[in-house]
C-alpha cells in the first residue's frame, strides 16, 4: 500500500505538498473498479483534463471525483453499445457479401483477402488455414457468427450486380469523428482535386539513405563511444556560435573550481533502476570536456526544469567542491532553423497544384491552388489475434475518395507481437498461387497490403505511397535503428509506392516532413524528471514533442527504457497465458548521427506513440501522432494533413531571397477516428 501511494504521489503530486489521504483513497478505488494501473490511470487523467480544460482542471477532491464519474459513464456507454450489437447480430445473423468481380468496393478486392470472407470456390465460405481455424474476432455473446465481421469492422461490399461500390461505415459509432484539429479556420475541401496529367506533388529525400544499409549486430564499443561523445561536442560548437561564447566560457564541471562556468553534457542516472529523479541525477561530460567523467547535479527545487536520460543540455554553474555541480542557470538549446523555399520554385509548385497565377507581378494569384491533402497513418494496421486488414482498406477507400496527393504509412505491417504472425499461423486468400503450409511472410505482405496498394494506384494513379519500417517489423531484415528501408521488389510493391529509412525527412513540394515509427515520446514520458513551471504544465504531450524538436533528433533518448517496464503483448492460441516482451528501442549507438535532424527543422514531424494521438505546433514545428490505425480489437486513428499553397507577393519575388515555409501557418491537421467515406 505504501509503495502504491507512493507511485501515485510522484505520479500526480503537487509542488506544494504530497496528495490528500482523501484523494489517494479515491484514486486507489478508480484503479479498482477499472482494475488499471497507476501509469493508466495518470494517462486517463490527462485525457480527462484536456478535454475539460488543462487550464481550469485542478486536482482537488471535487475533481477526482467528477473524473471518477466521468470513467463510470464512459464505462456503462460502451457495455449498452456492446449489448446493443450483440443483440443486432443475433437477429441479422453475418454480414452479406457479393462474390468477387462484381464491382467490389472501390477496390474490387476485399472478397477473397479479408479473413473470413465468402467467395466463390471457398469451401463453406471459409479460406484454406495454415494452421488454425481462426475466428473474426466477434463480441463474447455472438462468437457463434464465426463468418460476420467483427464488431466495428464491416467490410466494403457490393449492392448486387451494380458496379458502384456500396461502403458502410468501418466502426459502428464515431466513424469519421475528427478528435482533434489544428488550424481548423482553415478549409479541408472533401471534394477532389480537378484531373491533371501529372501527380500534383514531387517527393525529394533529405536523408542519405544509402547509409542506412549498414551491418546490424555488429556494433564496436569504440564507435558507439565516439558516437555518444561526438553529440556532445558538437552542441558545444552549436552554443558557441549562437551565444557568441569564448572557449574559456567553457569548463569541465568533474574538476573542482570555484568560478562559474558553462558545462554541456548528457543527462542520465546514477541508480541501476527506477525513475530518473532530482536525487540521481547526474552530467555525464564527452573525453574531450571532462575526460568522460560523471557529476552529480544539485538543483533548486523551484527551478524550472525538464530532464530526460540522454538529453543533451547546458548548464552554468560551479563545482566548489569536487563533489557536485551546483546549477545555477540552465541555458537554452538554440532551435534549427526554419526550412525556406525560393520564390521561382514556389511559383512552380502552385502551378504545379493548378493555380490560374502566373509569375508576373501580382500581389496575390487570382485563384489560389486546391490544397494537397496527406494522409498520415501508423501500425499496426490489424487487431488479435487473426490478421484483418479492414482498416487499412478503409484508409485507402477514403484516399481514393479524396484523391489525396500522398499516404505515408509507417510500421509495423506485420508485428512480431502479432499473436498469428508469432506462431505462424495464418489465413491466405483460395486464389493464392502458393499453398498455405509453403507460404512465407513475405506472400502474406503481398496478399494483405501490395495488392491492396496495387488496387488504389490503379485507381488513382498520380498518389505517391511512402512506406517506413519499424523495428517490430517480421518482414524488415533490418533490425536495428536506425533501420534501412524494406525491400521493394521482393514484397511486389507498385511503382508509386516508396520504401524510405527509419527515420527519414523528405520534402513533399514545399513542405520538409520528417517520420520515425520508433517511439520516442512514451519512452521520454515514462523516464523523464520535471520541476518548476515544466511540472505544472498541463500539455504533456506538446512539451515532450518540444524536447524531440529541441534535441534535433528523432529519437535522444539514451540509454532507452527497458523492455521489462514495457506494457507487454498478450499470446493467443494454444498458449493463450503467454506474455511476451516488447521489441524495444533495438539501438544501433555507433549509427545514432543518422536519426539526426539534417540541417533544418522539419516543417511537419511525425512521431506514432502509444500515446494518445495529437496534432500540436511546437516551436514553428507541426508535431503529429496519428495513433495506431487498428488497435487490439478496436478502430483507431489516422491524421488527415491539408497543406495550403505558399503565395508569394511581388517584393518576394524582387529579391529572390528563400522564404520560410511556414507550414505551421497554411497546415490544417486532424486526428480522425478511422471511418466514414
Amino acid at each position: 500500500m505504501a509503495d502504491l501511494e507512493t507511485e501515485l504521489n510522484e505520479l500526480f503530486s503537487m509542488p506544494d505538498g504530497r496528495l490528500s489521504t482523501e484523494i489517494l483513497g479515491e484514486m486507489q478505488s478508480i484503479m479498482r473498479l477499472h482494475s488499471i494501473s497507476p501509469q493508466e490511470l495518470m494517462y486517463k487523467w490527462e485525457s480527462y483534463s484536456i478535454k475539460m480544460g488543462a487550464e481550469t482542471t485542478q486536482l482537488d477532491l471535487k475533481t477526482i471525483r467528477d473524473f471518477k464519474k466521468d470513467l463510470q459513464d464512459i464505462l456503462e456507454r460502451e457495455s449498452r453499445g456492446k449489448t446493443h450489437v450483440a443483440s443486432a447480430n443475433k437477429k441479422t445473423g453475418a454480414t452479406p457479401r457479393a462474390g468477387i468481380g462484381s464491382g467490389g468496393d472501390v477496390f474490387g478486392m476485399l472478397d477473397g483477402l479479408v479473413p473470413s470472407t465468402p467467395r466463390p470456390g471457398a469451401v463453406n465460405g471459409s479460406a484454406i488455414k495454415r494452421k488454425s481455424n481462426f475466428e473474426t474476432p466477434a463480441v463474447k455473446s455472438n462468437k457463434q457468427h464465426a463468418n460476420s465481421s467483427p464488431s466495428g469492422f464491416e467490410t466494403p461490399h457490393t449492392n448486387g450486380d451494380s458496379t458502384t461500390p456500396v461502403t458502410t461505415s468501418i466502426i459502428t459509432d464515431g466513424a469519421g469523428q475528427i478528435q482533434e484539429t489544428i488550424n481548423a479556420h482553415l478549409d479541408a475541401p472533401e471534394d477532389a482535386p480537378p484531373k491533371l496529367s501529372e501527380p500534383r506533388i514531387k517527393i525529394k529525400s533529405n536523408t542519405e539513405m544509402q547509409k542506412f544499409a549498414y551491418k546490424s549486430m555488429a556494433m564496436k564499443l569504440s564507435d558507439a563511444s565516439e558516437t555518444l561523445d561526438d553529440r556532445i561536442d558538437d552542441f558545444v560548437s552549436i552554443l558557441q556560435a549562437h551565444y557568441s561564447l569564448p572557449e574559456s566560457s567553457f569548463g569541465n564541471p568533474t574538476a573542482p573550481s570555484t568560478s562559474e562556468i558553462v558545462a554541456v553534457g548528457r543527462i542520465a542516472s546514477d541508480a541501476t533502476e527506477g525513475k530518473l529523479h532530482p536525487a540521481n541525477l547526474v552530467l555525464e561530460t564527452s573525453r574531450r570536456t571532462g575526460a568522460g567523467r560523471r557529476i552529480p547535479l544539485q538543483i533548486d527545487d523551484h527551478s524550472n526544469y525538464d530532464f530526460f536520460p540522454g538529453q543533451i543540455v547546458a548548464l552554468k554553474g560551479m563545482n566548489a567542491n569536487g563533489d557536485a555541480f551546483r546549477i545555477s542557470e540552465i541555458i537554452s538549446i538554440p532551435s534549427l532553423p526554419e526550412a525556406a523555399t525560393l520564390p521561382s520554385d514556389i511559383d512552380l509548385i502552385n502551378a504545379r497544384l493548378g493555380s490560374s497565377a502566373s509569375a508576373e507581378d501580382s500581389d496575390e494569384p487570382s485563384e489560389s491552388p486546391h490544397p494537397t491533402t496527406i494522409l498520415v497513418a501508423s501500425g499496426p494496421y490489424t487487431p488479435s489475434p487473426t490478421l484483418d486488414f479492414t482498416a487499412l482498406h478503409a484508409l485507402l477507400t477514403r484516399a481514393a475518395t479524396l484523391q489525396a496527393d500522398a499516404l505515408l504509412l509507417l510500421g509495423p505491417f506485420l508485428p512480431f507481437s502479432h499473436p498469428a504472425v508469432r506462431h505462424g499461423e495464418f489465413d491466405l486468400p483460395s486464389s493464392a498461387p502458393i499453398a498455405p503450409d509453403q507460404a512465407t511472410l513475405v506472400d502474406v505482405f503481398r496478399h494483405y497490403i501490395s495488392a491492396p496498394l496495387h488496387r488504389l494506384v490503379q485507381q488513382h494513379p498520380h498518389i505517391h505511397i511512402i512506406l517506413v519500417p519499424s523495428t517490430d517489423d517480421a518482414i524488415a531484415k533490418h533490425v536495428s535503428w536506425p533501420q534501412d528501408r524494406l525491400q521493394k521488389k521482393e514484397l511486389g510493391l507498385a511503382r508509386q509506392v516508396s520504401c524510405v529509412t527509419n527515420p527519414v525527412t523528405l520534402t513533399l513540394n514545399d513542405v520538409a516532413i520528417g517520420m520515425s515509427s520508433q517511439d520516442v515520446l512514451s519512452e521520454i514520458r515514462a523516464q523523464n524528471c520535471t520541476g518548476g513551471k515544466a511540472k505544472m504544465e498541463r500539455d504533456v504531450l506538446g512539451r515532450m514533442a518540444g524536447l524531440v524538436v529541441q534535441q534535433r533528433h528523432f529519437f535522444p533518448v539514451f540509454p532507452p527504457a527497458k523492455r521489462a517496464p514495457l506494457p507487454r503483448e498478450e499470446g493467443e492460441g494454444e498458449d493463450g497465458d503467454e506474455e511476451r516482451l516488447r521489441t524495444g528501442a533495438s539501438l544501433d549507438v555507433g549509427f545514432l548521427k543518422l536519426g539526426e535532424f539534417v540541417g533544418v527543422r522539419p516543417d511537419v514531424l511525425v512521431l506514432p506513440s502509444v500515446l494518445n494521438p495529437f496534432a500540436k505546433v511546437v516551436q514553428g514545428t507541426t508535431v503529429i501522432n496519428p495513433g495506431t490505425l487498428s488497435k487490439r480489437r478496436a478502430p483507431g486513428t489516422y491524421a488527415r494533413m491539408t497543406v495550403h499553397a505558399r503565395n508569394v507577393i511581388v517584393e518576394e519575388r524582387e529579391r529572390g531571397e528563400l522564404l520560410g515555409n511556414r507550414v505551421y501557418e497554411r497546415c490544417r491537421v486532424d486526428i480522425v477516428k478511422i471511418g466514414g467515406s
